[in-house]
């Protein structure tokens, strides 16, 4: 019988993954936050286009990001058990995945205006966020292969690299935006497009960046000789698991998207404070985020060795850090709510008081779901890394979509709350996914491993 290991060192443990994680999700964080920011301080209009614009493109990078996602048990699993054949196998394959699906999506990106117009929007909202959606759609290629990557080295413990590469690609972003945005430095001044063309550049260099250190730093892997060529076990494999993670991730993040286009239909300045909102919450999700992330490396490596005592240690060490997050930001939300909205608003905006009147009362909102959103993507990464993603897919669909939206809609409109309403639809549906989902992992996963380990 495996020893057990002390909460101690689980907990120290938990955090050498999950540090570098979590500082790599804020910086990737900070390119979509540094186009906010810099958007809201060029104009209102443009800030509610790229909301709605990098809603879109969030919604199917995550889709997409489904394979990428997948390779990270798979290879923290195999290490477990020492089978580097399988650990580049699963990686090749996941890239493949990732290339297939982005190829796919191009359309949807160039054809955006009409998609956003039929969703609701204005015609001025759509057009402008269709100029930017064509230029930062390219970007989902590269964009889709540095999750795959990223995702490799996390589950081999190389997790400074994320961190430094993300960094380095959100100072990259913040300087072209600054210039092609504004027209600073010479640069011609493009809005909404410079933005997308600073976010394509920084996916490029970043790719190029993290190749370079696998194929350094990993040799023996030889991840990219001949990666032309089909592996169609791995290919089935990765599908197999990634299909209902991305499925699962276009479920929640759809969830928000929906939020968005509710918002839209209540105006310009709803959406604007919306999205301000939005980007304050996401912030300590990314928090969340890589504590899941290691979560999922750290079962992944127990689900190998065959050891579900500290599968359960870890998970519940991963679980309270996750919550005591989640009741910093409940402080940090509920006491300066003016304060962090008005970091994405220019002092001279005329409709800067309207737009944080809106904003207070919706980051209070946030403040109401940090707990359950928290442990619903805890809850996710746990089940990822024990190899256990249908059931959660259909828990998230039910939880997000036939309860969350539908919520949100009845609050929002036929009760006439408008912006309120639709985020307490938001708490409503993470509520839901974070109790089944914990009862999931804790309930009948652990149970079924444990006698299967035991026999």
């Amino acid at each position: 019988m495996t020893a057990p290991v002390s909460y101690r060192d689980h907990s120290r443990a938990v955090l050498r993954l999950g540090l570098p994680l979590i500082g790599g999700h804020v910086a990737q964080f900070a390119v979509g936050l540094t186009d906010t920011i810099m958007l809201g301080w060029y104009s209102v209009d443009a800030l509610a286009a790229v909301v709605l614009g990098g809603t879109y493109f969030f919604v199917i990078f995550i889709l997409g990001s489904g394979f990428a996602i997948a390779v990270m048990p798979l290879v923290a699993e195999a290490d477990a058990e020492g089978d580097e054949v399988s650990v580049r196998r699963t990686t090749r394959m996941g890239m493949w995945l990732s290339l297939f699906f982005a190829v796919l999506a191009l359309p949807l990106f160039w054809f955006s205006g009409a998609i956003l117009k039929a969703a609701g929007q204005t015609v001025e909202v759509s057009e402008t966020a269709q100029l930017y959606l064509r230029w930062a759609g390219l970007g989902l290629i590269p964009a889709l292969q540095v999750m795959v990557l990223k995702s490799y080295l996390a589950a081999l413990e190389h997790t400074r690299v994320v961190f430094w590469v993300t960094v380095l690609s959100a100072v990259c972003n913040a300087l072209v935006n600054y210039a092609l945005i504004f027209g600073n430095w010479g640069a011609p001044e493009l809005g909404v497009v410079g933005a997308a063309i600073a976010s394509l550049s920084v996916q490029v260099v970043s790719i190029l960046g993290i190749m370079i250190y696998a194929r350094r730093a990993l040799p023996q892997h030889t991840l990219f000789s001949r990666i032309w060529r089909p592996d169609w076990e791995a290919f089935a494999h990765v599908f197999r698991l990634g299909a209902p993670i991305g499925i699962t991730n276009l479920a929640e993040v759809g969830l928000f998207a929906a939020s968005s286009i509710m918002m839209g239909w209540l105006g310009t300045l709803q959406l604007a404070a919306h999205g301000i909102a939005l980007q304050l919450a996401s912030v300590t999700f990314m928090v969340h985020l890589g504590l899941s992330n290691a979560a999922t490396v750290r079962a992944g490596n127990a689900l190998g060795r065959k050891d579900t005592l500290n599968m359960a240690r870890g998970a519940r060490v991963a679980l309270f850090m996750s919550l005591g997050v989640a009741l910093l930001a409940v402080v940090i939300f509920l006491s300066f709510p003016e304060a962090l909205l008005s970091l994405f608003l220019s002092p001279t905006e005329p409709d800067r008081d309207a737009i944080l009147t809106v904003g207070v009362s919706l980051l209070f909102m946030a403040a109401l779901f940090q707990v359950v959103d928290g442990a619903q993507v805890m809850a996710l990464g746990l089940l990822r890394g024990v190899k256990d993603t249908r059931a959660p897919m259909i828990i998230a669909t039910i939880s997000y979509w036939v309860i969350g939206v539908p919520c949100g809609y009845v609050l929002g409109f036929k009760l006439g709350w408008e912006g309120v309403g639709v985020w307490l639809g938001l708490v409503v549906g993470l509520t839901a996914a974070s109790v089944l989902l914990l009862w999931r992992f804790w309930g009948p996963k652990m149970t079924k491993l444990r006698r299967q380990f035991a026999t």
